[in-house]
């Protein structure tokens, strides 16, 4: 095995363990961050890297490792071409997208988008589809180079491996997010319960199905109409304490 395998397995080691250190993968922006400067260091030919996501067709930029990638992405998101674009809604059998020659053999490929590439010092990019739950945002990590066919077997390999490592944090950090979501409600829920069930006297069942009912009268949903009852009694209790 040569130096730049044994320097990959060391980066994404670091990668897992600075994700264990952190205790919270909501942090993610600076774990994909280091994982986009890694995977550009270790492929020798990559001058940037960046990250594209997608949603019903809306793109977005983000983790660019220079202002030159970032005006690119921003550029392909604009003209709705370009290998990120390709890699991220429709990519390859096996997710790697690799334009060896942008002025050369691709340029037909993205018309639009290669003389812009070519004007500012990019030949050839890798763009590695990210996996994600099926119809959920998708996403393409995308390595530029000035040189022409830049990307050989080992660094389409690499990028490949350093996808893999993105979709899992980006599933990780999406799923936290909406449980903390969800966690947030319930203690909201709790709360509006708590308030019925000193004003009215009520157990806990009774007070929870007050609130359906409410909910489903005014057509809010229930985390609503709780936060509603919530907001009503800190202020009633803010006014007590002035008079």
């Amino acid at each position: 095995m040569g130096t730049p395998d044994i320097n990959l397995v060391h980066t994404m080691r670091d990668a897992a363990q600075g994700l264990i250190d952190m205790r919270s993968i909501r942090d993610r922006d600076t774990l994909l961050s280091q994982l986009i400067v890694s995977a550009v260091g270790l492929v020798p030919a990559a001058t940037g890297g960046g990250l594209s996501r997608t949603n019903n067709r809306e793109i977005q930029t983000s983790h660019a490792t220079t202002h030159a990638v970032y005006e690119l992405d921003q550029l392909q998101n604009r003209l709705e071409e370009g290998p990120c674009i390709s890699a991220a809604l429709d990519p390859p059998a096996d997710g790697c997208l690799l334009a060896r020659d942008l002025q050369g053999s691709d340029a037909h490929r993205w018309p639009r988008f290669a003389p812009y590439a070519v004007e500012a010092g990019v030949h050839s990019m890798l763009s590695t589809s990210v996996v994600s739950e099926r119809g959920g945002v998708r996403s393409a990590l995308n390595l530029y180079s000035g040189q022409r066919d830049a990307f050989d077997a080992t660094a389409v390999v690499t990028a490949g491996l350093f996808a893999t490592q993105v979709g899992a944090l980006l599933y990780g950090a999406d799923h936290a997010a909406h449980l903390g979501i969800a966690v947030a409600s319930r203690d909201v829920i709790g709360q509006g319960k708590g308030v019925l069930m000193e004003r009215f006297t009520l157990d806990p069942d009774e007070a929870f199905e007050m609130l359906v009912q409410s909910s489903q009268q005014t057509n809010m949903k229930l985390v609503d109409v709780a936060q509603w009852l919530v907001d009503e009694a800190i202020e009633r209790r803010a006014a007590t304490r002035k008079s």
